[in-house]
């Protein structure tokens, strides 16, 4: 027992003499002493949770008003305590909200729902790569979408979450086979080369290739090869910023041209440790399919054929209209073979938290998914992260580390069925006989099925790993490093049986095929910086000095094997009796650079930005190798402005210029130098070797000139904010292979061309805050481009290799051709523009109507509407383009057609838009329709509004507050309004299988 008395110690007299000051303070201390001490016995603990009505809050400053000492942080939950009595009133503060003041009323527990306050996003601050900046004080255009926007989505690819949500971004899908890619164009196309454009990746300051993977012998699946950011998980991801201008991408020298994404994972926060686990299920349909013939509209059209052809009988080999098929069968070849439903299925767990100084966060997430297509085929994808934040106690030294690991599976038919859906015959035989084997009807048709037994398959390991120190050296200068690693390994193989033939030709497995593809990729990069920072009485000044380093390693060994024993050793590649190796390679890139950046801000209202870039790359030859690269940006905050600072109606102004230059080096490694590939002859028994690459150091790097101009408004407190951006790109100095007469035995040689490429666009985004009461939210985002491409110029066009490729003043994307003028009544043909009057329709002299297929406008309409714990957030988006219709071949022969072709000539006189039958014997007829394939007939509206993506979330009410449960449905793509006749009007691409229409139902439990 412990025995506590107040005379042990001496503790008595210590009371006397605290007694004997209490008397001795004066009378009018005296009179307020009951008053006192009756505030100090009614002190009690208020405890409570803040949101904003959807979800908690962390991070939020609670205080007592007019009391030092009494203030908390709500922890990761939302959840406060702290002391305060029955009289007293809580200030509420939290960067984004109004502060609300909330009165105690003798309450023990005090929830707080905070309004969106939009003036005060102004001081949130925005990752610009290098260095941070307030979004009021930014110079350069920057676009950002964050978690938030992200976790409504019910996508698997990094670029998927951005669609429609950014202005002058433009992103297509390219298929709806899992593990697919998607393309992306920030303000356009800058370099001749498709491949030329794609952006830079940054995942956490560390480079992330993307590169392709994949290989042409194996990814068939797909219209491009393997992408490696299908690896990226977004649901790590806690923000994408998008730098586009000058001024933002400047400091990224030649890697930021097209571009810079800057991905940021998501870390741990101050607060009890946190548990988080997510769950959803769902399914995916084709979004839409083509409106092809039935039966009876075939036959017809078949027949009909034959009486234009003047053939009396038909042929044993017309299976579908000379009795040997079902003349009444009618099977829809599209839901037989892409109407199935890929099932979805998410799983997503972490646990964060940490003290002041230490935070945390490991999570994990497996996905899988299967196809439409018949068969048992899925698409999976598991990853781990890791992330941990350090600091000292001073908080001078700063530590963070992050990793994330990610593991791809795919197995898919690598024969798309799409083609198949769309032009089999509706009277085709059925496929599978009574006993469940295929059906192959006496050797009368190709099964489509048998191509299932052509498989994908893919394995997928990336690793990233990035580690930044700090350290501040005085309050002005600090000193960091980031180090960064990533690793990749891609192994695919794709085969080709003998069990795609009919059984009955006896094709054995000698005839087996098996494609392999191994691809490595690692690299590392350390990047010094030094920062000095200051601030004046009226200005401040901000310094950065930097260094790069990297180093980036590939290899990659494509090989095929064929002539096997038996079809079950097919994936063994010394099984095959005939190897050969199409390509082995290794390739060594590395690339070095300084940069700095000078920003003034003068009175708070005009900042001037310079940022520069001197980079060193190994992809060029001696003399050209190293090239400088900078950029100004200015501000105005013309709303600080004493002719403003009273102003009712506006809250925020500012306008930004930026001008400067950066490059692009994407031309692959070893193009300036003489190289060589063995060759497939054997001399002596010795395999020799073959020039593959001529020698040229003279060329040097692409240049993009880039200028914008901008104006930010903010009104009524920024309830309304909107952002008009007008920009001008030029690229110079195009990187191309110039092609060289046959005599020299190289069909190119690698060297700069000098023809200038221009982007321009206006880009125009709006915010709104429609409602923000107490219990229900209404807000907006609409963001909207015009973008314009074209050639400005290109010495000697008319006499180049490129003449019939680009027109000046046109953009670069254009395809040149026939100018369709209709049917001829009298013969049923189709005619076309004869430009050169010789009477012949010949190429090139008369194609050359040109016709564009870029984007006129584009952009998307989000809305956000929260009514107490009920969240529903929806977005529309929209294209104007023009695309082609989808060639199904002359109309009349042994394939489907679209439903419309039944209106089609059949005598003299008739006016109609389609020509007449034929089953390939009319000469005529065939030229026809090759020239309508390659003619403005064949162009049509493929503009469309598409419900890009709808959530709904209720956060369903517990007692305990420590615990929160979210039950969530979300869709993608589920409605899509379009003219475009021939199926879904987002592609590149023939034939591939479109953009699938998917919804989900899951739930988030926090505790």
């Amino acid at each position: 027992m412990n025995n506590f008395s107040y005379y042990k110690d001496g503790k008595a007299l210590y009371c006397l003499i605290f007694m004997g000051m209490l008397l001795s303070f004066s009378s009018v201390c005296a009179k307020n002493f009951y008053r006192n001490n009756f505030f100090f016995i009614q002190q009690h603990q208020i405890q409570g949770t803040i949101s904003d009505g959807s979800n908690p809050l962390p991070g939020v400053t609670i205080t007592v008003k007019n009391k030092t000492n009494s203030t908390a942080i709500s922890d990761y939950n939302g959840q406060y305590s702290l002391s305060a009595s029955p009289q007293d009133t809580l200030i509420v503060s939290f960067i984004g909200f109004k502060t609300a003041l909330v009165l105690v009323k003798g309450r023990t527990k005090v929830d707080v729902q905070l309004i969106y306050d939009t003036t005060t996003l102004q001081e949130v601050r925005v990752n610009a790569g290098y260095y941070s900046v307030k979004e009021s004080e930014r110079t350069g255009s920057i676009a950002r979408i964050t978690s938030k926007d992200i976790e409504t989505q019910p996508v698997t690819n990094v670029l998927a979450t951005m669609q429609g949500r950014m202005a002058g971004v433009s992103i297509t899908q390219t298929t709806g086979v899992p593990g697919g890619g998607f393309d992306i164009k920030i303000r356009g196309q800058n370099s001749l080369r498709s491949e030329g454009n794609t952006p830079l990746y940054i995942i956490d300051g560390v480079p992330f290739s993307s590169e392709s993977i994949g290989s042409a012998q194996t990814s068939t699946s797909f219209p491009t090869r393997t992408s490696p950011l299908n690896g990226i998980n977004p649901d790590t991801i806690e923000s994408i910023e998008i730098l586009k201008d000058a001024d933002a991408t400047s400091i990224y020298g030649s890697r930021g041209a097209n571009g810079v994404v800057l991905i940021t994972t998501k870390k741990g926060k101050q607060g009890r440790t946190k548990f988080s686990i997510n769950t959803s299920t769902g399914a995916g349909r084709v979004t839409r399919f083509l409106k092809l013939m039935n039966t009876e509209q075939y036959l017809k059209m078949r027949k009909q054929a034959f009486i234009n052809d003047g053939i009396a009988e038909y042929s044993p080999l017309d299976y579908d209209v000379n009795g040997t098929w079902d003349q009444n069968r009618y099977t829809n070849w599209q839901k037989e073979f892409l109407g199935g439903t890929a099932q979805i299925t998410d799983l997503n767990a972490t646990i964060s938290g940490g003290s002041e100084n230490t935070q945390f966060l490991a999570g994990g997430s497996y996905h899988t998914q299967s196809t439409v297509f018949p068969g048992d085929f899925l698409y999976s994808k598991g990853s781990g992260q890791i992330s941990i934040n350090h600091q000292s106690n001073d908080s001078k030294f700063k530590f963070s580390f992050s990793t994330g690991y990610n593991i791809q599976s795919n197995n898919q038919p690598s024969f798309d069925l799409t083609y198949d859906a769309r032009s089999l015959p509706p009277n085709a035989p059925v496929l599978f006989n009574p006993g469940g084997e295929l059906n192959w009807e006496n050797g009368t048709w190709i099964n489509p099925l048998a191509n299932l037994n052509t498989e994908f398959k893919s394995k997928t390991n990336d690793l990233t790993a990035n580690t930044i120190i700090s350290y501040e050296i005085s309050s002005a200068l600090s000193f960091k490093t980031n180090l960064g690693y990533t690793s990749l390994f891609n192994d695919e193989t794709r085969v080709v049986p003998s069990t795609i033939y009919n059984p009955s030709l006896n094709v054995t497995s000698a005839s087996s095929i098996l494609f392999v593809n191994n691809a490595g990729r690692s690299s590392w990069i350390v990047e010094p910086q030094i920062n000095w920072k200051k601030d004046f009485e009226s200005s401040s000044l901000d310094i950065l000095v930097g260094s790069t380093f990297q180093s980036q390693r590939s290899n990659r060994n494509v090989q095929s094997g064929t002539g096997f024993n038996s079809n079950s050793l097919m994936y063994n590649m010394a099984a095959a009796r005939v190897i050969r190796v199409l390509s082995n390679d290794e390739t060594l890139y590395k690339y070095q650079a300084f940069f700095g950046r000078i920003n003034y801000n003068l009175y708070q209202r005009y900042i001037l930005n310079l940022t520069a870039r001197r980079d060193g790359s190994s992809r060029f030859g001696p003399r050209n190798q190293y090239a400088n690269f900078g950029a100004g940006g200015f501000a105005w905050l013309f709303s600080k402005e004493s002719f403003f600072k009273n102003s009712k109606w506006l809250s925020f102004g500012k306008i930004r210029t930026s001008y400067g230059t950066t490059g692009s080096d994407q031309i692959g490694d070893y193009q300036f130098l003489d190289t060589y590939t063995t060759s497939s002859a054997i001399y002596n028994g010795i395999t020799g070797l073959a020039p593959s690459r001529l020698y040229n150091a003279d060329f040097g790097w692409e240049i993009n000139k880039k200028f914008e101009v901008a104006a930010e408004l903010g009104f009524h407190q920024d309830r309304i904010f909107t952002t008009i951006a007008w920009y001008q790109n030029r690229s110079s100095n195009q990187l191309v292979g110039l092609p060289l007469p046959g005599t020299t035995g190289f069909n190119s040689i690698q060297a700069n061309l000098n023809a200038v490429v221009e982007n321009s666009g206006l880009e125009l985004t709006l915010r709104t805050a429609n409602f923000a009461l107490k219990n229900f939210s209404w807000t907006t985002n609409i963001n909207l481009t015009f973008a314009k491409n074209k050639l400005v110029s290109f010495p000697d066009l008319e006499t180049s290799p490129y003449s019939e490729k680009y027109r000046i003043g046109s953009p670069i994307n254009i395809e040149l051709q026939y100018n369709f003028k209709g049917v001829n009544q009298q013969n049923g043909i189709y005619e076309f523009e004869d430009k050169n009057g010789d009477g012949l329709i010949t190429f090139p002299e008369d194609k050359q109507t040109v016709a564009d297929f870029s984007p006129k406008y584009y952009g998307g309409i989000q809305n956000q509407l929260i009514y107490k714990r009920l969240s529903l957030d929806f977005l529309f988006q929209f294209v104007k383009q023009k695309n082609k219709t989808y060639p199904m071949g002359p109309a009349g022969m042994m394939s489907n057609q679209q439903q419309r072709i039944v209106n089609s000539w059949n005598q003299p006189g008739n006016s109609t838009p389609y020509q007449i039958y034929t089953t390939g014997y009319n000469d005529d007829a065939l030229t026809g329709n090759y020239l309508l394939d390659e003619s403005t007939a064949s162009i049509t509206d493929a503009s469309f509004i598409r419900l890009k993506n709808i959530s709904l979330s209720y956060n369903v009410p517990l007692k305990h507050n420590e615990i929160q449960l979210k039950i969530m449905i979300q869709g993608q793509n589920l409605l899509t309004f379009t003219k475009y006749p021939d199926g879904d009007p987002e592609f590149l691409s023939y034939g591939f299988l479109p953009p699938l229409k998917v919804i989900t139902a899951g739930i988030q439990l926090i505790f």
